[in-house]
């Protein structure tokens, strides 16, 4: 088993997660305020402007330079299972984004399971999406130029968006960035069996974050929760797909990535095996994390020029 990158993994061991499958969802909301009085310790990274706003959605915008027009906009839908995080746990991470690829950030503050179960975390990003591409040159973007990005259940949500925008009229979509995501799918994934104790999320967060957000429901999923399901992949907008080999979302994403190029689009997919599930919000203190989160928003920095 590849070994986990050793100042990250005393990083872990320091700070252990607290695990929704034991607590329950309200702990580790408390763990969330404790992460946001922590990312106010550490240095800001510094963008050109950012502004809450409801489109009626509650949204967080980054802007990379004061007075720019024209430039690309990401759509951000944050983690934490459907049922915690928010646009202050992820507010570094869309900060790193929006300085990096030189691109508006549109976070979303979707509504959170259990007190709003699927879709209503569909139903509020999607809305975002739209209002986006209606309004791009409001907040100083390229309609012309957009993407979707996320991370775990965020990355859930992105694909799920670049699904929805094929099928229902837009906005068209230049990229989806999907780091470590829950995607679903049909058959073994051994990583589910091999992360039952993972560090940060275990297969079973992994599966008590799905009953919070979806146990109402019956029968097979649709593709609005499990993406993977889709009965056609065609036509989506080339991704990037970053996986982990201590998380038990490895398989379904590297699987999800190879169904993908069987459907004809574009995709990158790259496995860090010396990181952990979450590995972007490590990235203020971490330097394999910050090395490795670069790397994806290269990805998506060029996916948006293409």
């Amino acid at each position: 088993m590849p070994h986990i990158d050793p100042e990250l993994e005393r990083f872990v061991e320091a700070f252990p997660v607290i695990r929704v499958s034991a607590p329950g969802v309200d702990v580790v909301r408390v763990r969330d305020d404790l992460h946001q009085r922590w990312q106010r310790m550490q240095p800001m990274v510094q963008v050109g402007e950012v502004t809450d706003m409801k489109v009626p959605v509650p949204v967080r915008v980054y802007k990379p330079v004061l007075g720019a027009v024209d430039l690309p906009v990401v759509v951000f839908m944050h983690g934490g299972g459907w049922c915690t995080g928010g646009l202050v746990t992820h507010d570094d991470l869309c900060r790193r984004i929006c300085r990096s690829v030189q691109a508006v950030v549109v976070s979303v503050d979707y509504r959170l399971a259990p007190e709003h179960p699927f879709p209503a975390a569909v139903d509020d990003s999607f809305a975002v999406l739209r209002w986006v591409g209606e309004h791009a040159r409001e907040i100083g973007g390229d309609p012309s130029r957009i993407a979707v990005a996320g991370d775990s259940a965020g990355g859930n949500l992105a694909a799920v968006l670049a699904q929805l925008a094929r099928d229902e009229g837009g906005p068209a979509l230049r990229f989806q960035l999907l780091l470590y995501p829950s995607v679903g799918g049909v058959g073994e994934f051994p990583s589910r069996a091999e992360n039952t104790d993972a560090p940060v999320l275990s297969t079973p967060d992994m599966e008590a974050y799905l009953r919070y957000y979806a146990g109402h429901l019956d029968g097979a999923p649709p593709a609005t929760l499990a993406p993977a399901l889709a009965a056609d992949l065609s036509g989506l907008p080339p991704a990037f797909i970053a996986t982990v080999w201590r998380d038990p979302l490895r398989d379904e994403g590297e699987a999800y990535a190879r169904q993908l190029q069987a459907a004809g689009v574009p995709v990158d997919t790259v496995r860090f095996d010396h990181l952990v599930h979450s590995f972007a919000s490590y990235a203020p203190l971490i330097p394999a994390a910050s090395d490795a989160l670069e790397q994806c928003l290269s990805a998506l920095r060029k996916g948006l020029l293409r």
